[in-house]
């Protein structure tokens, strides 16, 4: 059987508290996501009345008043790990926290014990693809390819990651906004999306089949600085949280181990993504190797630096004035998508991977803010694949930020990043209730992260292996 189809079957299970709240067949549920299309054409009278529904009967999940007893609290602000917390939640948001001495538990409350455990806010992946690169393109339709991007961003979930910023659709169009939709709708499961819809290209990159045949391209598509800012403003208008696009596309080595970038947009063309969607108050991340296009977007302010493989002084020195963030997504260049291919090229002497770890260094020295991002692309079985991407934190770690360091990237930092900072990444009174936990102390062993034990995101538990023997 297709591994891809097995997984989609799988059931999910959702708790509140500890009591199951539902269980499910992936593939029955998300069945929900043809419909998506006809919600959108939906009347704001009816979305009017729907919302007033709510408030006149609050849910079940609403009322559910639970507690957890966390032996060890990882407080992202400080970086410090706090002993004996009590972490009291109310539907889906935190109403309290303190120490267990100070707290009173409500007599209705669920308890759920996490005492031997570290507690950690929910992780945040600033940079996937749910929308894998491992389902073809050409032979399956956007409706296959979305609710296969549906059960990737449950195991992104499952793996602790309870918000994605999900960067270009990679051929799904839009539909990255209706999984957004349909998550903050409740229809489906999943974590919490910031998307950037199909995102921009210029010609020649991203194009399937001939020039005899043009089967279609994954992305849109831009090539004058006018046309970039009409595409940015259409993105924008059919649910894009942020505007994504590739400065730089191809890369080659020459034997000697010189790398060459290929660069795609003009500066001026650079210039007007950036300006256009910053008019209209969304944010731009710019996926850049190096080079020519790497600089034109710092130089034009973009608000995150997608990869960043070489960087100069200049460049470094530009993004910590400019508050640019680093995405540097290292993992995915030591897998078999770049490194036995650069290794290859250059007999050993250079690859992406050993010329960003420089510019990393270089960068966390000079104070540059780094990001939590994995660029997790595939379905299971697949290279670099969706609930894999806690291994970024070892690279991470290997490249020079300490553990602690680490961690604040994937939730602070992150969720200041996207503009969040006042609902995610910290466990805080007020915040959602997305909370992970781990067996182990991931401070003194990062790699702990990979052995999530416990997921919660707002009020609902959707793992709980704390006990399995």
């Amino acid at each position: 059987m297709n591994s891809t189809f097995a997984q989609s079957r799988l059931p999910i299970t959702i708790f509140t508290g500890d009591k199951v709240l539902r269980t499910f067949s992936l593939i029955a549920v998300i069945a929900a996501v043809s419909f998506l299309g006809m919600m959108r054409t939906a009347s704001a009278q009816e979305e009017g009345a729907s919302q007033e529904q709510k408030k006149a009967a609050p849910s079940q999940l609403e009322l559910q008043v639970i507690a957890i007893k966390a032996g060890h609290l990882f407080d992202s602000k400080s970086g410090q790990v706090i002993n004996d917390q009590v972490i009291l939640i109310k539907g889906d948001k935190i109403t309290d926290v303190g120490g267990g001495g100070s707290i009173t538990i409500p007599s209705n409350a669920q308890v759920i014990d996490l005492s031997q455990s570290t507690v950690l806010p929910g992780l945040i992946d600033g940079h996937t693809h749910i929308f894998s690169s491992n389902v073809s393109f050409v032979n399956t339709s956007r409706e296959y390819r979305t609710l296969v991007a549906v059960s990737d961003a449950q195991l992104d979930l499952r793996a602790g990651f309870t918000t994605l910023r999900d960067l270009m659709s990679h051929g799904g169009g839009y539909a990255d906004v209706d999984i957004r939709n349909a998550i903050n709708r409740g229809l489906v499961p999943g974590p919490r999306l910031q998307v950037s819809t199909p995102g921009l290209v210029a010609t020649g990159e991203g194009m399937v089949g001939t020039w005899e045949l043009k089967v279609g391209n994954r992305y849109d598509v831009a090539d004058s600085p006018w046309e970039a800012r009409k595409i940015v403003r259409e993105e924008i208008h059919y649910g894009a949280d942020w505007i994504k696009f590739h400065a730089t596309a191809g890369y080659k080595f020459d034997s000697d181990g010189k790398l060459t970038v290929d660069s795609t947009f003009t500066p001026e063309e650079v210039k007007a993504i950036v300006d256009e969607a910053h008019r209209h108050h969304k944010k731009v991340a710019c996926h850049a190797f190096g080079g020519e296009g790497l600089k034109s977007c710092i130089e034009a302010g973009v608000d995150t630096l997608e990869h960043g493989n070489v960087l100069d002084d200049d460049d470094i020195k530009t993004m910590v004035q400019k508050g640019i963030y680093l995405d540097l997504t290292a993992e995915h260049y030591l897998t078999e998508d770049y490194l036995p291919a650069d290794t290859k090229a250059t007999g050993g002497k250079n690859s992406l991977a050993a010329l960003q770890e420089a510019s990393a260094r270089k960068a966390i020295a000079k104070g540059v803010k780094l990001t939590f991002g994995s660029g997790v692309h595939s379905t299971p079985g697949g290279i670099h694949a969706h609930g894999t991407q806690a291994t970024e934190f070892a690279t991470l770690v290997k490249y020079g930020l300490s553990p602690t360091k680490a961690i604040q990237a994937a939730t602070i930092v992150n969720a200041e990043m996207m503009g969040w900072k006042d609902k995610i990444g910290s466990i805080d009174k007020g915040k959602f209730a997305d909370i992970v936990a781990v067996s182990g102390d991931p401070l003194k062993d990062i790699t702990e992260l990979e052995r999530i034990k416990f997921v919660m995101k707002g009020g609902q538990i959707f793992r709980n292996e704390v006990n399995a023997k």
